[in-house]
């Protein structure tokens, strides 16, 4: 049998520690939850949004499934996504795909990776979706990487689409919607050349970011 000994332990360093930066700390955290940023990201677990952003606790809002999918019948997302825009009133919604993604890559190469092959589905789709431009590459580590790629694109697309967004630009709420994906080799995040904010269509942005994939050397 495991032992979590040394998991509580690393938790009395860890509080103690922060006490002693801060004597407040905990005090002031427990009544503070305003973060501006949604996080919608993968579950593996070499991508933690807070360390990957330099943020604390208590300034990002995050949401984590395999492969970062916004589905819509997914009501665990969606209730994240509306409390996040309706009542914590983030300001940026980040969907973050990261290279080398096992979910994603299973799907480049036609691997069965068990019951996850059923939400592994909505990639497929994806996959079938742009066949063109991954058949044009014949590495599968690469295929893999430009699913990832056109994955968080599609995302990003997604959530544009839900009630929830369309509702909040309507009554004029700012919030932009961005796409991203995140290198485990070096650290960085790449943005994918979609960044909604309500006031564009998010329709010329989604084929704005193909192009820009398509052109991997016009992409910022």
């Amino acid at each position: 049998m495991c032992s979590l000994d040394g998991l509580f332990a690393n938790n009395k360093a860890w509080s103690a520690q922060c006490i002693a930066a801060d004597a407040d700390y905990f005090t002031r955290l427990a009544h503070q939850q305003a973060p501006r940023f949604l996080w919608i990201g993968c579950s593996d677990s070499r991508v933690s949004a807070n360390e990957i952003l330099g943020l604390q606790p208590g300034e990002v809002f995050v949401h984590r499934n395999i492969a970062n999918l916004v589905v819509h019948s997914d009501l665990n997302c969606l209730s994240v996504l509306q409390y996040a825009v309706e009542a914590l009133k983030v300001e940026h919604i980040m969907v973050v795909g990261h290279y080398g993604c096992g979910g994603v890559q299973a799907v480049a190469e036609h691997r069965s990776v068990g019951l996850a092959d059923n939400w592994l589905r909505h990639v497929e789709d994806i996959a079938q979706k742009h066949d063109d431009r991954l058949s044009a590459v014949e590495n599968d580590t690469e295929r893999g990487a430009r699913l990832c790629e056109l994955n968080v694109i599609e995302q990003v697309a997604n959530v544009c689409r839900t009630t929830i967004l369309r509702r909040a630009w309507y009554r004029g709420q700012r919030i932009e919607v961005h796409g991203l994906v995140y290198g485990l080799a070096d650290g960085l995040l790449r943005r994918m050349g979609v960044s909604v904010n309500g006031t564009q269509s998010w329709i010329d942005r989604y084929q704005s970011s193909l192009q820009s994939l398509d052109s991997p050397t016009s992409m910022t």
